[in-house]
């Protein structure tokens, strides 16, 4: 009986249908209060673009509500986890259930069974909207709240380097020669550094080389004088592929897309350790919902009566807003280089796992 994680069919979705309903409530209200304030902080500049209103307010809603999803439904498995338990402990059903000779890990199946499920939703709603909406809202935040991006290939804040000179634009539509560029910054610098001359255009297109700024004001650093010039094609050591490349948005580029960029990336010599290492954490970001009820495990044992309850569900959230510090501690070293990659993205969850069965072991089993 103890290597059979699903001893009745009854008690497993009785533990998957409360494990459910608690992920759902504690993720809707999650989500409801950090959408609020994310509103009070940024309506004001929604609202302050001439003509933008009320649906301008839902369209930003519209695309932050799926980032904010994504981003704490572990938390929320985290949550509903010591929930669920805690009612089950103080109404004795653990015991109940321990009595009958379920192991630890059989009562903790069911709630595993259902994170592992929760983790490939998640994953599947990351790549299918997660990432088209965190492409249109940096866009959109790239004109300042103005029009919305209509086209699904629109990218913001981009940055190329020419040699010594560097090329910024807030916003870039269409793919190779039909590339237009928006709001383009480009800086002509010496060959020790020093800052020559500063020139804005509202836009830029490919000339073939170069690209040819539209409406272009120069800034001459030696001269402190601002003039504007009838045309200017700058950047000749630019290309459209090299754009490909360097345009890249792991957070607004799904799984298999972001695989094709790493090795576009690897073909030509540049560095991928950044991108490799958001890659790989495209899968273990989701599946750490899987690792949560195993965190939180500790809140559904100990007598309800005996005062250790609350004491183990802090240990139980402690366990689990521990594992979302080292993790995103690991993923930022990934991005400077001090860890690999995969190490990076799947050292905090093979970690967490140890350590939460672990203290499930020795306390429980």
């Amino acid at each position: 009986m103890q290597l059979d994680f699903f001893p009745s069919k009854t008690l497993t979705f009785y533990l998957a249908r409360l494990f459910v309903v608690r992920i759902f409530a504690v993720l809707v209200m999650l989500v409801l209060v950090l959408m609020m304030l994310d509103l009070l902080s940024n309506s004001g500049k929604i609202l302050a673009v001439e003509g933008n209103g009320q649906g301008e307010l839902w369209t930003y809603a519209s695309l932050r509500i799926p980032q904010l999803i994504a981003r704490f439904l572990p938390y929320s498995v985290l949550l509903a986890t010591i929930i669920t338990l805690i009612t089950l402990n103080q109404n004795s059903e653990v015991i109940a259930m321990k009595a009958a000779g379920l192991s630890a890990h059989q009562v903790l199946a069911p709630l595993l069974m259902t994170a592992a499920a929760v983790s490939i939703v998640s994953f599947a709603f990351n790549e299918r909207v997660v990432t088209r909406a965190s492409g249109t809202l940096k866009a959109w935040e790239a004109t300042d709240y103005g029009a919305v991006p209509e086209s699904a290939e629109t990218r913001a804040n981009i940055y190329l380097t020419d040699g010594a000179n560097i090329m910024t634009a807030a916003r870039l539509n269409g793919k190779g020669t039909d590339t237009v560029m928006q709001d383009v910054t480009w800086y002509e610098r010496a060959p020790g550094g020093m800052l020559r001359q500063q020139v804005k255009a509202s836009s830029a297109i490919y000339a073939g080389p170069g690209w040819e700024l539209q409406d272009p004001v120069r800034f001459d650093v030696a001269a402190a004088a601002t003039d504007e010039l009838e045309g200017l094609v700058v950047g000749e050591g630019i290309t459209p592929e090299q754009i490909e490349l360097e345009a890249v948005d792991p957070d607004a580029t799904g799984f298999f897309e972001l695989g094709q960029a790493i090795d576009d990336h690897e073909a030509v010599g540049k560095r991928t350790a950044e991108l490799r290492a958001k890659w790989w954490h495209k899968i273990s970001g989701p599946l750490s919902a899987f690792l949560m009820p195993l965190l939180g495990a500790v809140a559904a044992f100990g007598l309800a009566r005996s005062g250790q309850l609350f004491v183990r569900a802090i240990i139980g959230m402690a366990l689990g807003f521990a594992y979302f510090v080292v993790d995103n501690a690991a993923l930022a070293m990934g991005n400077f280089g001090g860890y690999p990659p995969f190490l990076a993205a799947w050292a905090p969850f093979m970690l967490f796992l140890l350590v939460g069965e672990a203290v499930l072991i020795r306390t429980e089993e």
